[in-house]
């Protein structure tokens, strides 16, 4: 289930938008040079444009800075599929329990691993790889400020993390999450380097701040449909009024919804063949 698929890096190519800015910057610059006393009016159309490149930046799903996965392609809507998406781990208390909750269900799902917290717990990434499911990259860090790095900073990040889950799992990872799915401009050219694909998600349980299992589990299966890609947390995981980690609640009850559903859970490396 985690064999390779053909990771080609591309070279880059600009969203429209993005090279919509780049002229507007470049419009706004000569318009300025041409007119001086216009400055107040260049300087304003410069900032509203900012101002949309950071409201996209802070929209986990947008599209406007690059491409970006929000459902699984057409083919595997087709198929029934839907895929499962674990962020933030590895955890040595809960992902071993999330492992046996899907090995009883035979149910493969894609873990989105931070960098540092797999060179500290490496035996977890080895058995989610060992037992079929996907490994991603989720950064080498999961800093708060990620979106605000800059270009290298970005590419030392991903390829850190890169390298480190690839030499644990066999295979390197082919797609991305961004932590809290915030970015910014210079996160495409990155992935793209790497060649990487971004993958947000459909819906997301916040499960890392709801403590109410059956509240999380609603907003993940509200008109939940062929082509979904819904986001859990191993690592982060709110814990339940009993304490338990709330994934393990919700996991099997998610896993049962679809399942009546008549749907089929997928890696994403599953769902692109």
């Amino acid at each position: 289930m985690n064999a390779a698929l053909p990771m080609t890096p591309a070279r880059w190519r600009p969203a429209p938008l993005l090279v919509a800015s780049a002229l507007w910057h470049a419009g706004a610059l000569l318009a300025t040079l041409l007119r001086p006393h216009w400055w107040p009016w260049t300087l304003a159309a410069v900032i509203a444009n900012q101002l949309l490149l950071t409201a996209l930046g802070l929209w986990p799903r947008s599209r406007g800075l690059g491409a970006n996965m929000t459902r699984l392609p057409a083919a595997a809507v087709a198929r029934g599929e839907v895929a499962i998406t674990i962020d933030d781990g590895p955890d040595p208390e809960v992902t071993p329990r999330v492992l046996a909750i899907l090995a009883e269900h035979r149910v493969p799902v894609t873990f989105f691993c931070v960098g540092e917290r797999a060179a500290q717990f490496s035996q977890c990434v080895r058995d989610c790889a060992a037992a079929g499911h996907a490994i991603e990259n989720h950064s080498y860090g999961h800093r708060n400020h990620f979106a605000l790095l800059g270009g290298a900073a970005l590419r030392r990040e991903i390829a850190r993390a890169q390298q480190l889950l690839g030499a644990l799992c066999g295979t390197p990872p082919l797609f991305f999450r961004a932590p809290a799915g915030l970015r910014n401009p210079l996160l495409d050219p990155a992935l793209q380097r790497q060649g990487l694909r971004l993958a947000s998600w459909t819906r997301r349980g916040f499960d890392t701040v709801s403590i109410d299992a059956s509240r999380v589990l609603a907003r993940l299966t509200r008109n939940l449909s062929a082509g979904d890609i819904l986001l859990l947390h191993d690592g982060h995981a709110a814990r339940t009024a009993a304490g338990t980690p709330l994934v393990l609640d919700v996991l099997p009850r998610l896993i049962a919804a679809i399942a009546e559903r008549s749907l089929r859970p997928v890696t994403l490396r599953q769902a692109l063949r």
